[in-house]
């Protein structure tokens, strides 16, 4: 169910939905940053997750 609010990991995990509070959990712990920072790379080079992977880890 794409609803589904239990779910820990994203429904598409090659892109990174902010405004769903679980998949933010779930970026910022996989990253390793906090929320601020996974905005800031998303804002950056958009929410492809692979993207944001390279950015982050430059």
């Amino acid at each position: 169910m794409a609803d589904d609010k239990t779910n820990r990991a994203p429904q598409d995990a090659s892109r990174i939905a902010l405004g769903e509070d679980y998949e933010v959990a779930y970026w910022t712990k996989k990253f390793g940053v906090d929320k601020g920072r996974l905005e800031e790379a998303v804002k950056a080079v958009g929410n492809s997750a692979k993207a944001v992977e390279e950015h982050l880890n430059a």
